[in-house]
């Protein structure tokens, strides 16, 4: 591709040679001969400082925002911002063939987002999907290494599914990429918000640097869809123009959609799912008070594209759920349950353990940790919920990262000093899961939180293979 047709509705600083580009990147680790090599400052490394090398290996172009004197190199205001751009050119501007659902918010995306592609699908729609657990085009499966790809890779699945004669893409958007541009250029057909409780301050420092990443979603959406219960469900959107907000809620009935009557069973939840088109009985087999909310916000995305009020329902009630989301793992003939969540937030560890409270029949155990390298005001905040709303709790490691497992733990156990709820401390996650289950009682919900559908944990030491489902079954065989 020539390099003008990449560079076509970017404003470029000054002039440049024209020649042909065979693939782009702003890894230097992936520049080969052809390249176009895009300079971004990043937080440890700056791609300014191998420019030369790069063009020296074989790249056909450099793209930088500071000029550097070397030949071949492109001046940009924002090498950051003008990525996503570029990319987008270089795959043919793929998104613009389908038609975006983007899903934005701290707890419910992963869910959302399945049931939404659900819902397309029984309606006959063929639909792509991007985010945490996995993407999909169709029903094939590609691995997901973050929530949202960064540019390159996005656009290469929006081409993957344009090729593949996808109509629609849910994807997930998370905070993180919205704030580094990964998104710029795109244009949502719907921008959905779950909810807004503390998550990434870790990268984002402030709350209000977080509220604002979210709010670029909805600055780059034609329809809002927005839960009223969330204290930030209408201020994320005040002051933009939308074609259409659509709202959702259950605290509430002043929302285009209401769940009313709800009730919460081991199977799932039920309630009647009230609107302004329209009323009938919402059957979601995921059991747990927050599945209420994400099938509402589901439902509420596909009747604002257009989908009948009975395919938005009984696709709702042919879901099969997600991996890592409250996802009950097999146990055969043992009188207790062992159930596997992601959650990893203050938020979202309440979230599941209340759920679990309203359809337990014995104790409610919960397994957790927290993750190092990240933000560490979580930790004596998640100590506390799960000692407040459990009524055992074992305190073990997460992905400790390049910190003291040991200490990550001490600083959960600051926020639990003051509860009588029982704990036991096992660092090492494995022998933990084996004392949760060699102690497990009747009736018991063992809650495994914080790993959900990953299979690995990252030590100091290094990433090791951890699938918690194997474990659990490597520990019934031991026991027999």
């Amino acid at each position: 591709m020539k390099l003008s047709e990449i560079l076509k509705g970017i404003e470029v600083i000054g002039t440049y040679d024209e020649t042909e580009v065979l693939d782009v990147t702003q890894d230097s680790r992936l520049v080969k001969e052809g390249s176009l090599f895009v300079c971004v400052k990043g937080a440890a490394f700056d791609g300014h400082s191998v420019a030369k090398e790069m063009l020296d290996n074989g790249a056909a172009c450099v793209v930088v925002e500071r000029d550097l004197g070397l030949p071949h190199q492109v001046l940009v205001k924002d090498t950051r911002q003008v990525f996503s751009f570029i990319c987008a050119n270089f795959y043919g501007n793929p998104a613009k063939k389908l038609k975006l659902i983007g899903i934005t918010g701290t707890n419910g995306k992963t869910t959302t987002s399945f049931l939404i592609k659900q819902i397309l699908e029984n309606s006959g729609k063929k639909v792509g999907l991007i985010g945490t657990v996995q993407n999909m085009i169709g029903d094939e499966i590609y691995p997901a290494k973050f929530t949202t790809p960064d540019p390159y890779e996005l656009q290469k699945l929006f081409k993957m599914m344009v090729d593949a004669n996808c109509e629609y893409c849910v994807m997930e958007v998370s905070s993180q990429a919205l704030a580094q541009g990964r998104v710029n250029g795109l244009r949502f057909a719907i921008g959905a918000f779950t909810n807004l409780t503390q998550d990434h301050l870790d990268y984002h420092k402030t709350w209000e640097n977080y509220f604002n990443a979210k709010r670029i979603l909805f600055e780059n959406s034609d329809i809002a869809v927005t839960n009223a219960d969330d204290e930030n469900g209408l201020e994320i959107i005040k002051g933009l123009d939308f074609e259409k907000v659509v709202t959702y809620a259950v605290n509430t009935n002043d929302a285009t959609y209401v769940a009313k009557n709800v009730t919460f069973k081991p199977s799932g939840v039920e309630y009647e799912l009230v609107g302004i088109d329209g009323i009938g009985r919402c059957n979601c087999p995921i059991p747990g008070r927050f599945s209420v909310y994400n099938s509402l916000c589901a439902a509420s995305c596909a009747l604002a594209l257009g989908i009948e009020y009975n395919d938005v329902l009984l696709a709702i009630s042919k879901s099969n759920g997600v991996k890592g989301r409250i996802e009950v793992v097999p146990t055969p003939d043992k009188d207790y349950t062992i159930i596997i969540d992601y959650a990893h937030s203050p938020d979202g560890l309440e979230n599941i353990i209340s759920s679990l409270r309203e359809i337990a029949k014995g104790r409610v155990v919960t397994l957790f940790g927290c993750g190092g390298d990240r933000d560490k005001t979580k930790r004596p905040k998640m100590g506390r919920i799960a000692a407040e709303l459990s009524d055992f709790c074992i305190v073990t490691s997460d992905n400790p990262r390049s910190e003291d497992p040991d200490s990550i733990i001490e600083d959960i156990l600051v926020g639990m000093k003051d509860i009588k709820t029982p704990y036991e401390v096992v660092c090492n996650r494995k022998d933990a899961i084996r004392y949760a289950i060699e102690n497990a009682k009747t009736d018991d919900i063992i809650l495994l939180a914080g790993k959900g559908h990953e299979t690995y944990q990252i030590l100091p030491t290094g990433t090791i293979h951890f699938d918690e489902r194997e474990v659990i079954a490597e520990i019934m065989a031991d026991l027999g």
